[in-house]
């Protein structure tokens, strides 16, 4: 193993402990959510839940895109996640999330106070399996990417209800990795890494999931945990097959390696932070 090698390997891994510390402090926070939402229902006084999605990366993180946050994260993005909280690639953190298991619900499961509130989608399955090109319209210029709806249903149906409802007009996305993983995550409103849309739904297509560059993942903050973080892939990343793939990029992909070659300012680690250059969605249009 060559030194460059080795360097890689202790991003990752370093990437990975930092996920997982933003998973269990999500679980702490979720805990401490529903006994406020049990205490509040016996006051009959109706409160949100906010879910923090790693998408520091959430998509993580870095060490392992990214929101998800995920884009997420990497380090892994965490939906893609804070600096996110959805780990996928937990940001880089990585995207901080497993592989899905059995065990988990299907369908999109209210969490609670959306980072934007448009509602909750109702899955159509003959809707979701119509192909569609995606346009995200960066303030740098656009990329376009083709959706799998065949192998990422549910993935692709909510990202069109977003899109569609303007859940991404005028977003920042939060999180940029340069280090052990190299992604852009982005699909929080909120632009911290720790908001999300209201609902979260399953991971799908992780079987022999990998990550060369022009990919579009979620970012997460553990299985089953998917919302509106997501992780864009400008350099060929290696992360655990935790993080849903669900675009490939057909066109503008240097647009974000533009925005990666400005750098970021390390506020989550070394080479993982928030983008130096302007890294803005100013809509999303769907053909």
């Amino acid at each position: 193993m060559t030194s460059k090698d080795r360097q890689r390997e202790l991003e990752r891994a370093r990437y990975e402990r930092v996920q997982a510390r933003l998973a269990e402090q999500q679980a702490a926070a979720s805990k401490r959510n529903k006994i406020t939402a049990i205490v509040a229902a016996v006051a009959v006084v109706g409160i949100g839940v906010t879910v923090a999605l790693v998408t520091k990366s959430g998509g993580d993180d870095k060490k392992s895109p990214a929101a998800s946050s995920t884009p997420s994260s990497p380090a892994s993005p965490s939906s893609p996640a804070s600096s996110s909280a959805s780990t996928a690639p937990s940001s880089p953190s990585s995207p901080d999330a497993s592989p899905s298991s059995s065990a988990q619900q299907v369908g999109y499961q209210k969490t609670g106070q959306a980072s934007k509130d448009v509602g909750v989608p109702t899955y159509d399955a003959a809707a979701a399996a119509k192909p569609y090109t995606a346009t995200i319209h960066f303030s740098s210029g656009d990329l376009t990417f083709d959706a799998l709806t065949t192998k990422a249903p549910y993935t692709t149906f909510s990202f069109e209800y977003l899109a569609k409802k303007g859940y991404f007009d005028n977003t920042k996305c939060h999180r940029l990795t340069t280090q052990g993983i190299y992604v852009l995550q982005c699909g929080d409103p909120s632009g911290t890494g720790s908001g999300g849309p209201g609902y979260q739904f399953q991971d799908e297509n992780l079987t022999g999931a990998t990550y060369p560059a022009g990919t579009i993942a979620m970012a997460n903050a553990g299985p089953g945990t998917n919302g509106s973080q997501f992780f864009i892939v400008y350099k060929d990343t290696q992360l655990p097959a935790n993080y849903t793939p669900w675009g490939k990029i057909t066109g503008g992909l240097d647009v974000v390696t533009k925005i990666a070659a400005g750098g970021e300012d390390d506020s989550n680690n070394a080479g993982d932070g928030h983008p130096k250059l302007p890294a803005d969605i100013k809509s999303v249009t769907i053909k």
